[in-house]
């Protein structure tokens, strides 16, 4: 527990200005939502005639004039691009910041054995990403509640719900891939989490490319997709929980057998 404190104690202001950011802009845009309302039948005129961006962002599956809908495809964006970034980021820097920043050497004196190490930097990091994720629900619920608008609960649930599996298991795939680096790796798992996202849109533009879905977290974690059958692909979810168990596992072989620098 000491460890698990002091990593969150180290984490707390970039949780809170991830938190904060997707907070942010997810309350605006609920809140612009009344005003844009009445200009909603235009707008998803327009949007229904855009042929293949119609299809890469789920408009053609949810009515953008409805809260449903927008929710779904402007605050999903939201949460998913951002909290993928943010999950990304803590767990390709949870094993390698000990050695980037020479305090590899201090940690390992103490008397825990690496294998308890990274249990705790993963349940740090798994913590982080709940309570982004908690107080990111309670900002949208909120906002939607300001708005006078009835809340789909079930709905909205599913999706945050997605969204919170989908930074896991990003986390724990780069969480995994720190345990190989020694410099951190900032670029590299923002990288991934880019190149998952921008699969998921080319899975919806072809259907040559649909099997792309089964590995890209964002295929059980598409907006359109949940809001239009009420449930997550439980395929997908369990092809994700692969991945992510895969991750943690090639965390503790390759960090506790490590020559650490």
């Amino acid at each position: 527990m000491t460890l698990i404190r002091h990593e969150l104690r180290q984490a707390w202001k970039s949780l809170l200005v991830w938190t904060l950011a997707i907070g942010a802009f997810i309350v605006i845009c609920l809140l612009m939502y009344p005003e844009m309302k009445g200009q909603m039948d235009s707008i998803t005129s327009m949007f229904s005639s855009m042929g293949a961006f119609t299809a890469a962002f789920g408009l053609d599956t949810l009515d953008f004039g409805t809260l449903r809908g927008f929710y779904g495809i402007e605050c999903g964006n939201i949460l998913g691009i951002g909290g993928a970034l943010f999950a990304a980021l803590i767990g390709i820097a949870a094993l390698a910041n000990e050695e980037k920043n020479g305090t590899a050497e201090f940690l390992l004196t103490h008397p825990k054995s690496r294998a308890q190490i990274v249990s705790a930097k993963l349940a740090a990091m798994i913590i982080q990403i709940l309570v982004m994720n908690a107080a990111v629900w309670l900002l949208s619920m909120g906002s939607v509640a300001m708005i006078g608008e009835p809340v789909p609960w079930k709905e909205f649930g599913l999706l945050h719900l997605a969204f919170f599996l989908l930074q896991a298991e990003l986390g724990c795939v780069c969480f995994g891939i720190s345990a190989f680096l020694w410099k951190g790796g900032a670029g590299i798992g923002l990288g991934l989490a880019i190149v998952l996202y921008f699969m998921s849109i080319i899975a919806n533009l072809s259907d040559q490319a649909k099997v792309l879905k089964y590995i890209t977290p964002f295929g059980y974690a598409d907006g359109a997709d949940i809001l239009a059958n009420g449930a997550i692909d439980r395929t997908k979810l369990l092809i994700g929980a692969v991945f992510a168990t895969a991750g943690i596992a090639l965390a503790y072989g390759k960090y506790c057998k490590k020559d650490i620098r």
